[in-house]
């Protein structure tokens, strides 16, 4: 799950595998939330934007 929720940071940043890392653990921290709590909400929120028409 949290390799899942880094690849989304990575995507939706713009920013490397660690720096998703430090921020996922940074906001478990924030939150005084487990990580993987962090991770399972991350991907259970993420949405795929639709593609553009035309495409």
């Amino acid at each position: 799950m949290i390799g899942q929720a880094k690849g989304i940071l990575t995507a939706r940043h713009g920013i490397d595998a660690d720096a998703a890392f430090h921020l996922l653990r940074r906001t478990s921290q924030d939150l005084n939330v487990k990580l993987a709590d962090i991770a399972a909400t991350l991907i259970r929120n993420h949405t795929t934007p639709a593609p553009a028409e035309g495409e």
